[in-house]
């Protein structure tokens, strides 16, 4: 069995599980270059197109598979960052400046899903997943609101950094996690039993939270039940994160993606020259995951398929 770095690759194995993962002639390929802080990757598979957010640039991109061009998808974009697609193929956004999640109808039209919590505007909405009933999830924490770079800069109306829940029959926003310093990237287990959240709290207080938590979704579906400390991230901090049908955690982290088994163990790496935001799993069998550098849109075939939609 292979341990270490794969020269070459960019592919880093650490525990020989990680080789079931990979593909021996595949390689990291970097695909575009020229953003701020990219996030947000999506995947749709009946254009065969990937768009994801450039939040500094207040913009949304569009990297077309079948040409491998690079377009302006929406500008401005009110500061968007996390984006998913729910069950019928239609864009989730998470809007930083307007303080909202949004959802993009085949149309064009944009609907606000929810944009305030008992009258309070949220503080800047930052990742988002679709569950399989159509509920929408996601994360609250301050940073579009902490300085003029990410949106605009301003206080919480709210008070505190949650993690909220949207109902899609009649659009109630519930709280569903209290106690995070800055949640961020989220994820269900294939199975939906878990929530998957990681807290980046470490990325304004030295210390600070830098982990992935787990929780257990009651048998409602509609909350959260007992949570624990799934993995610490070791390089950086880790911020959005997708899962594999397999169950691993496919996560950003400060030297590129790290890869989990359920069980918590950190078996392998794809190492990348710079910070890693987000990934996404796409193409036509969900087998390649686009990864969102800092300034660039990279991608790597694997042994693993994602999770649809993702």
């Amino acid at each position: 069995m292979f341990y270490g770095v794969v020269e070459g690759t960019g592919f880093e194995v650490l525990d020989p599980r990680f080789n079931e993962c990979l593909i021996g002639h595949a390689r990291v390929e970097r695909l575009w270059t020229g953003a701020r802080w990219s996030e947000g990757p999506a995947w749709f598979a009946a254009g065969r197109y990937l768009v994801w957010s450039d939040i500094p640039n207040n913009r949304m991109l569009r990297y077309d598979e079948t040409d491998g061009s690079v377009s302006v998808f929406r500008s401005p974009s009110n500061y968007s960052n996390g984006n998913t697609v729910d069950g019928q193929g239609r864009l989730v956004t998470c809007e930083h400046w307007a303080r909202r999640v949004t959802r993009t109808e085949h149309n064009g039209s944009i609907t606000v899903i929810a944009d305030n919590y008992e009258g309070k505007r949220f503080n800047s909405p930052n990742d988002v997943v679709v569950k399989s009933d159509g509920s929408i999830w996601f994360t609250d924490p301050p940073y579009g609101h902490l300085i003029d770079y990410e949106g605009e800069q301003g206080t919480s109306e709210i008070g505190n950094n949650n993690v909220y829940r949207a109902d899609p029959l009649d659009g109630n926003v519930t709280p569903v996690c209290v106690d995070f310093d800055k949640p961020n990237g989220l994820a269900f287990s294939p199975n939906e039993k878990y929530l998957y959240i990681v807290d980046t709290g470490a990325s304004h207080k030295p210390g600070g939270n830098k982990h992935i938590r787990r929780f257990e979704v009651k048998e409602s579906g509609v909350a959260l039940g007992k949570s624990k400390i799934f993995a610490d991230c070791t390089a950086g901090i880790f911020d959005g994160f997708r899962v594999d049908r397999d169950g691993r955690i496919w996560t950003s982290a400060g030297d590129g993606v790290h890869c989990y088994l359920p069980d918590g163990t950190l078996i392998g790496k794809i190492l990348i020259p710079e910070l890693v935001a987000n990934v996404c799993f796409g193409g036509a069998k969900l087998n390649r995951l686009f990864i969102c550098g800092c300034t660039s849109l990279y991608s790597a075939y694997l042994g693993v398929n994602g999770i649809s939609p993702c």
